[in-house]
């Protein structure tokens, strides 16, 4: 069974940048689309981003002009870079993708970011 491994959150001050890395036991080709959710406490996990395998590119509104989703299918590994980052942005992300065949959901352990203000 694949799994999909978060890493790269942290503490930063409002305006700084954290690059976010989802890397899979297996092949991300098996998954389409790929994509970054995050879940504030008190609040419903909620979409960020996504990318398809053939590169489309979906984003929140909230989120716009300031994070980036892309993936480099050689390092089965996804990544969120975060720029300009508001203490709204404070939640735990999680990975996800969706297997190609089964349609199933497949979730990483979630990593924390917290914005300081």
């Amino acid at each position: 069974q694949v799994q999909l491994v978060e890493s790269g959150g942290g503490l930063v001050q409002a305006g700084g940048s954290l690059r976010l890395s989802c890397t899979a036991s297996g092949s991300i080709s098996s998954f389409n689309p790929m994509g970054w959710y995050r879940q504030a406490p008190g609040k419903q996990r909620e979409l960020v981003a996504t990318i398809t395998s053939g590169g489309s590119i979906n984003y929140a509104d909230s989120v716009k002009e300031r994070f980036t989703i892309s993936r480099d299918n050689a390092k089965n590994t996804v990544y969120l870079q975060m720029n300009s980052l508001k203490p709204e942005d404070t939640a735990v992300y999680y990975c996800n993708g969706k297997e190609r065949w089964s349609r199933r959901d497949y979730w990483g352990q979630g990593t924390q970011v917290t914005v300081s203000s």
